[in-house]
């Protein structure tokens, strides 16, 4: 491995910074897209929030849905606008974190690889990638002790087998950001943890070593712009892919609010879980549906939350990158 870029020549920043309030414009359901139709190209499959289809032998065309997931159950209602808010922020960062690994990214306009009448599916929303072969492990990267880690914390003192000091709140900032490995589970289950030694048997130490100081790089880089525009970036998930060289490249998002905790710096405080720009609306409405069992099908979601949550998407967009949602 080459030596660290620090930061990527992104800005730096000691503490983060507070930005005033932002307006965020409403979003039409009528704008939403819950699930594809295109028929001009072969449907490769569909994941929670994404559908892909083959472009030739050698791309794909992923274009991203305004469904939800929570729990690992996708909900049966769409979040307007959603799909577009992970698709422009994804690319804003792919585009702000190339100078540390390739990505997936081919240039190519998704309008030009579909028929006229299937435009519309994938303006705003699709990119056209390198077809890559998958690695079935999550980089998980942690800033912040949250979450799955905070539950794990409190019960053996280690996220994912790595020892943490003692007395730690919850939502403390760890001393570095720490690497915990996920291995990729089947649609509807839940992605299992896994400790480094495991990925390195399943990836081999060479890859597993790459990926980690990768993510990890990606990480600080990140959080370091965040935090110059208001926002913690508590924890985040990349997913990698090797080309037909061999060559490690950043594929399928990058950190949206599906695949981060993004908070604002402003109302941080440790020993409490910080309000966040993601679908924590979502996840509190479910867990007061005392009947269901976190299991399809999924219970219908209120106007409001569904509201509220496409709301903390685009507020999340145009805190980070300083654009609204595009047309």
């Amino acid at each position: 491995m080459s030596a660290p870029i620090p930061g990527a020549g992104l800005p730096q920043a000691t503490a983060p910074a507070a930005l005033p309030p932002v307006r965020i414009p409403e979003i039409s359901m009528t704008t939403s897209l819950y699930e594809t139709s295109i028929a001009s190209l072969p449907l490769l499959g569909r994941g929670k929030v994404r559908d892909n289809y083959a472009v030739g032998d050698d791309k794909i065309l992923i274009v991203t849905s305004d469904r939800l997931s929570a729990f690992d159950v996708v909900m049966q209602e769409p979040i307007p606008g959603k799909g577009r808010v992970l698709n422009q922020m994804s690319d804003f960062w792919f585009d702000k974190l190339a100078g540390i690994v390739p990505n997936h990214l081919t240039g190519i306009a998704p309008e030009s690889v579909v028929a006229a009448d299937e435009v519309e599916q994938v303006r705003g929303r699709a990119v056209v990638a390198k077809k890559l072969r998958p690695i079935l492990v999550e980089a998980v990267v942690r800033g912040y002790l949250i979450g799955s880690g905070w539950k794990d914390y409190q019960e053996t003192g280690a996220v994912c087998g790595i020892t943490l000091p003692v007395g730690l709140r919850q939502a403390e900032k760890l001393a570095e950001p720490i690497f915990t490995p996920a291995a990729k589970a089947e649609l509807g289950h839940h992605d299992e943890n896994i400790s480094y030694a495991e990925m390195e048997q399943r990836i081999g130490a060479d890859l597993a070593r790459q990926m980690k100081e990768i993510s990890i790089r990606l990480y600080q880089a990140a959080a370091d712009y965040a935090a110059t525009r208001g926002i913690i970036i508590a924890d985040t998930k990349f997913e990698f892919g090797l080309d037909d060289n061999g060559v490690l490249h950043l594929m399928d998002e990058v950190l949206t609010a599906d695949s981060s905790r993004f908070w604002p710096a402003d109302s941080y405080r440790p020993g409490m879980s910080p309000p966040s720009f993601d679908k924590q609306f979502v996840r509190d409405y479910l867990e007061t549906v005392t009947e269901w069992k976190k299991a399809p099908p999924a219970p219908p979601l209120p106007a409001d939350v569904i509201e509220k949550t496409g709301a903390k998407y685009r507020e999340a967009l145009q805190r980070l990158t300083g654009e609204q949602l595009k047309d």
